[in-house]
């Protein structure tokens, strides 16, 4: 079995785990209303996808 000849220092192991983070969702305006959504998405503001009405939008 594997062991480690040296214990990991905390600075060595916190460097590893330093990268675990949340990045942000692609956000695209609409073509249509200007509102930002996310990509390959219906625009849940004026409900138009790719120059369509997908959904019926109460505004």
């Amino acid at each position: 079995m594997a062991v480690p000849k040296r214990k990991i220092s905390k600075a060595r192991r916190d460097k590893r785990r330093a990268n675990w983070k949340l990045s942000v969702p692609g956000m695209v305006k609409c073509p249509q209303c200007g509102e930002l959504k996310l990509g390959h998405r219906v625009c849940p503001a004026c409900g138009y996808y790719k120059g369509k009405e997908v959904v019926k939008v109460d505004a």
